[in-house]
C-alpha cells in the first residue's frame, strides 16, 4: 500500500507557533513521527510522502489548504491517508479532519487520530475514522500503531465492524444485525445492572450538544460594571502564580486599578496554543484594556472591575472548563459585575 502521511508545522519539523502561518508543503516519505508509522506498517507497505501545514494557514486559508493537499493526493495516488495524530490540539484536529474528508472524496481510504473532546471529533466525527488517543504524545507509537492498522483495513476495502471492536471513536450509524438475546431482555438486564450499580453499556448512546441560554441584553450599558476575563494565559511578568502553559484547571485574578493600557515590561503570555511574541510585544492584544479605557471615559460603559480573570485555555477539558466558568461568574456575581469581555485567542 502507498501511503501518505499529514502533519502539522510542529510535528512535520518546521518549527512551533511561529511557523503556525506556514503554507502547505510536500516532502518524500516518511518524516517526524512518520518513521514510527513507517514501522506500524511494516515491509509492504511504504510512505511515499508527507504532506504539511501550519495550522493557522490550514484553518484561515482554507481554500488554498484544501487545494494544495488536493494536488498533493493527486500526484502520488496513495491508497490510504493518515492524519496526525492531532491529540488535544484542537486546529490541528480540524486540519487533519478536513485531510480524511478530501482524501474520501478522492476514494482514498483515511484515518486520524484525536483525543475524544478535540473540537475535530465534534465536526468530523460522523464523517471521518477517528482513533481516540491521549491528550500528549506520550503513547503516540501505540495510537500510530493502531490508526496503521485500521487504513490498512480500509484501503483494501475490508468490512469495518463496529467501533467499539475496530477500535475508532462512534460515528453514530447504525447496521442491521442479529443479537444472541432479544432486545427487550437485554433492556431489563442493563436495568437491573443500573439498579444494583453494576456495570453496564447501552446500545443507543445520545450525546446532545449543551444548550447555553444567553444572558437578557441590558438595557443601559453605560451604567454596566464589566470585567474582563482572558483564556489566552496573560500574567504578571515572570509569572509568580505558576499559570501552566495548558492544560489548566486553575485561574488566577489580577488588579488593573490606575491601569490605562497593558504593557509589555509587566505583563507576559505563558499560553502554548498560539504564537505568544505578538501578545508579548502588546498584551493589549488578548486582554484590550487600552480599548476598554477608552470606552469608559467615552461614557459608553459604566466601569471597569479592578480585577481580570486569567487562565490558559488549550489543553483544558471540559470538565475543568466548566468548572472554572462557574467560579469566575459567581465571583462576579459576588463582585456585583453587570457583565464581562471575554477575549478569544
Amino acid at each position: 500500500m502507498r501511503i501518505v502521511h499529514f502533519l502539522n508545522q510542529f510535528f512535520g519539523g518546521l518549527g512551533g507557533e511561529e511557523k503556525a502561518n506556514a503554507e502547505v508543503q510536500v516532502f518524500d516519505g516518511p518524516v517526524g513521527p512518520g518513521r514510527a508509522l513507517q514501522r506500524s506498517l511494516g515491509d509492504n507497505d511504504e510512505i511515499v510522502a508527507t504532506i504539511v501545514s501550519g495550522d493557522n494557514y490550514f484553518n484561515e486559508e482554507k481554500t488554498r489548504a484544501v487545494a494544495a493537499v488536493e494536488k498533493a493526493l493527486s500526484t502520488y495516488k496513495p491508497d490510504a491517508v493518515v492524519a496526525g495524530p492531532a491529540l488535544n490540539a484542537g486546529r490541528y484536529g480540524l486540519a487533519c479532519g478536513e485531510v480524511c474528508v478530501i482524501a474520501q472524496r478522492m476514494g482514498i481510504a483515511a484515518v486520524t487520530g484525536m483525543f475524544p473532546e478535540n473540537p475535530g471529533v465534534l465536526e468530523y466525527g460522523r464523517r471521518a475514522y477517528i482513533v481516540p488517543t491521549g491528550e500528549t504524545p506520550t503513547e503516540i507509537a501505540k495510537q500510530l500503531d493502531a490508526m496503521a492498522k485500521l487504513a490498512l483495513k480500509l484501503a483494501r476495502g475490508e468490512e469495518m465492524g463496529p467501533a467499539d471492536a475496530e477500535g475508532y471513536i462512534p460515528r453514530g450509524i447504525r447496521k442491521a444485525g442479529l443479537r444472541d438475546e432479544p432486545g427487550a431482555v437485554r433492556a431489563v438486564s442493563m436495568l437491573a445492572a443500573r439498579l444494583h450499580g453494576r456495570p453496564y453499556k447501552t446500545e443507543l448512546p445520545i450525546e446532545m450538544p449543551e444548550g447555553i441560554e444567553p444572558a437578557a441584553p441590558f438595557v443601559d450599558v453605560t451604567t454596566a460594571n464589566v470585567a474582563l476575563v482572558t483564556t489566552g494565559g496573560l500574567v504578571p511578568k515572570g509569572n509568580p502564580d505558576r499559570l501552566v502553559r495548558g492544560g489548566a484547571k486553575e485561574y488566577f485574578k489580577y488588579s488593573i486599578a490606575g491601569l490605562d493600557s497593558m504593557t509589555p515590561e509587566k505583563w507576559e503570555c505563558v499560553h502554548r496554543g498560539f504564537y505568544t511574541d505578538i501578545v508579548n510585544e502588546n498584551p493589549n492584544y488578548i486582554l484590550p484594556l487600552n480599548i476598554i479605557r477608552q470606552l469608559e471615559g467615552q461614557g459608553e460603559i459604566g466601569k471597569i472591575y479592578d480585577l481580570y480573570f486569567s487562565t490558559s485555555g488549550v489543553g483544558t477539558t471540559v470538565a475543568d472548563s466548566k468548572r472554572l466558568g462557574e467560579e469566575i461568574a459567581r465571583e462576579m456575581k459576588e463582585a456585583r459585575v453587570d457583565a464581562c469581555v471575554m477575549v478569544a485567542t
